[in-house]
């Protein structure tokens, strides 16, 4: 058996008013909600960045208000990826990546790149766009996931380019987007977003324990057995894999 590889549980953003309460302790303050949700969880997911450039001092301010062990994701800005030619999309990428987010440091885990679910697979114009990704920014390793939501990604050439550039693809388990369970990466991105009000903890209990047999699974550098792939594994699989679900 390999070496268990790490796992982490977060969350999509913290700022949502119908959690002060439920999930944030009464009267506690706005500001101080960052700080208590990172210590429920060992992950969040930046959205803000989905909608707007921040600035160096706000990244630097999460990192301090978390734990050192804590890990942020970023969702990769709109203006980037909501757009008609995607080899076109290197200035805003830029702009994006030299915002500050380095403030982050070790802090700093993977960037989803999201699609709109309207956006087809072009696979010259999409690897243009993987071409763009860097690799390092200032020295300080960068991993990249794309989360694509129309149906024309679901075929092994896109499986492929994946595994060609690093990049990986983010399993959405929605039930109107497709979920890419190949592994394309050294780590998996997992989005859980069918949660339903109904359930006390977004998920039935069975279902919670699934998810959390396929994370233990990726982490050892195995594939759960009942989720389909499109494209034989990679010989060059990871021995160990980051596993990260919000």
């Amino acid at each position: 058996m390999p070496q268990s590889g790490s796992i982490r549980v977060g969350i999509g953003g913290w700022t949502f008013p119908p959690w002060r309460g439920p999930f944030y302790p009464p009267g506690l303050p706005h500001a101080r909600e960052l700080e208590h949700a990172s210590r429920q969880v060992t992950s969040i997911e930046i959205n803000g960045t989905y909608y707007r450039l921040q600035k160096p001092e706000s990244f630097a301010h999460w990192r301090e208000e978390t734990p050192d062990d804590f890990v942020f994701s970023l969702k990769a800005p709109r203006y980037v990826t909501n757009r008609r030619v995607l080899a076109e999309a290197g200035p805003a990428m830029e702009r994006f990546l030299n915002s500050g987010l380095l403030e982050l440091r070790h802090k700093l885990g993977p960037i989803n790149w999201q699609f709109l679910p309207t956006k087809q697979y072009d696979p010259a114009d999409f690897e243009a766009f993987l071409k763009l990704l860097p690799a390092k920014l200032d020295g300080h390793a960068l991993r990249h996931a794309v989360e694509v939501r129309h149906p024309s990604f679901v075929q092994p050439a896109f499986i492929a380019l994946l595994r060609r550039y690093g990049v990986g693809a983010v399993i959405a388990d929605h039930p109107e987007y497709p979920a890419l369970y190949d592994p394309t990466a050294p780590f998996i991105y997992a989005r859980l977003q069918s949660a339903s009000e109904a359930e006390p903890a977004g998920y039935p209990d069975a279902a919670l324990m699934q998810w959390t047999d396929r994370a233990r699974t990726w982490a050892s550098g195995r594939l759960p057995a009942e989720l389909p792939l499109l494209a034989p594994p990679s010989r060059k699989a990871p021995a160990r894999r980051m596993c990260s679900s919000t």
